[in-house]
This record gives C-alpha cells, sequence and structure tokens, in this order.
C-alpha cells in the first residue's frame, strides 16, 4: 500500500506547475508591448542562472516577432559586479537608448522564504467505500507510517516592463508578481518561468498567441 500511495504523491507532483501567478497591473494606457528593441535583463547574482534566464526569456520574445536582446551581451560585467549610483544607472539608460533600446524587461527575485507541508501517506477514499473491511485495509497504514512534514523554499519573483522613451510617470508599461515553488534545477525552473510570464502576457493581451 505505500508504494501505491508514494506514486500518486509523485503522479500529483508531476502535474502541477511550479510557477504560480500571484497578481499584475498594467498601464491602462497600454495596449500592446511592441518595442523596436527591449533589454531584457535577470537580476541575480548567479551568473549560470542569468544567463540561463535571459537567453530562454529573449528567445520567447523573439519567437513572438518582439525584438529581445540579453543584458549579459550589451552590459559590462563590470556594471553589475558593484552596486551603480542613479547617476550612473541614468547614463547606462542614455547609452542603451541611442544604441537603440527603447524598452527594458527585468526580472529580479524579491525575497525568498521557507514553507512548510503536512504529507499523509494514506489516501483518501472519500465516502464511497461503504464496507468497513475495506475502509479499514486503507487507512490501517497510519498505525505504522504516520504523516510527515516538508521544508521547501518559495521564490517571490518580479518581472517588469518599462518604457524608456515614456514620460517619468508613465514609463512602467506591466509588472507581475509570481511565486516558485521548491526549484529544483535552473534549466527547468527557468523554462516554466519563463512559459508563466508568456502566457500572462497574452492573457492580458499584451503580446500575440501563437
Amino acid at each position: 500500500m505505500k508504494k501505491i500511495v508514494i506514486i500518486i504523491v509523485l503522479i500529483a507532483l508531476t502535474g502541477c506547475s511550479s510557477t504560480q501567478f500571484v497578481d499584475s497591473w498594467k498601464n491602462p494606457e497600454t495596449t500592446s508591448f511592441n518595442p523596436k528593441k527591449a533589454l531584457v535583463v535577470g537580476i541575480t547574482d548567479n551568473l549560470t542562472a542569468r544567463k540561463i534566464f535571459e537567453e530562454d526569456f529573449t528567445s520567447a520574445l523573439n519567437f513572438r516577432n518582439i525584438n529581445a536582446v540579453e543584458s549579459t551581451t550589451v552590459l559590462n560585467e563590470s556594471f553589475t559586479s558593484s552596486k551603480k549610483s542613479e547617476e550612473e544607472i541614468n547614463e547606462m539608460i542614455q547609452n542603451i537608448s541611442r544604441d537603440g533600446f527603447d524598452a527594458v524587461v527585468i526580472t529580479v527575485v524579491k525575497g525568498v522564504e521557507k514553507q512548510k507541508s503536512y504529507y499523509e501517506n494514506y489516501p483518501r477514499v472519500g465516502f464511497g467505500w461503504s464496507r468497513f473491511g475495506r475502509y479499514y485495509y486503507w487507512y490501517q497504514d497510519i498505525y505504522y507510517t504516520p504523516g510527515y512534514y516538508e521544508i521547501y523554499d518559495v521564490y517571490h519573483v518580479e518581472t517588469s516592463i518599462y518604457n524608456l522613451n515614456g514620460a517619468e510617470n508613465k514609463s512602467l508599461i506591466w509588472v507581475g508578481s509570481f511565486k516558485i515553488v521548491d526549484p529544483q534545477t535552473i534549466s527547468v525552473t527557468v523554462k516554466d518561468y519563463v512559459d508563466r510570464i508568456i502566457a500572462q502576457l497574452e492573457t492580458e493581451q499584451l503580446i500575440r498567441k501563437r
């Protein structure tokens, strides 16, 4: 019986997406996201994760005919290796604007928290089991294999889209908040997150579906 329960749990877990949409805001004056050239930026101290994310997100946007470029090919590594002043950041914006960029898509991990879930080592059979023998058969394992707690990480991630040519109070086009629950590998987590962002942008009609 224990093997059956483990299989059920594994099927349930593999069927769930690790990225969950939380909330978003869209500039009411914005009808679509169609920049001439967008810079994709991932803010993380993990260079590998940053490169994988920017490449995947850029590819997803290019596939939808949005001209996007990874920041790792535009910004020098020295620019992200130390904290910059607002003047230095504004100078960087002026430089990329001269290079034809009119939008920035930036993603940042805003926080990480530990969460705890309780898992039962027996199935929920409901009220369909009318015979006592069958009911007892299913639930007797609670004596020998009690439930357990699992602690996992939840990442709070935010993606924002800015128009570099817009007025100061109108430059934010869209911002979305997401949760990444118990990420395993970088490549799988990044793909799942990028797919979820794209799906949300399509839902809110900022980009066209393919």
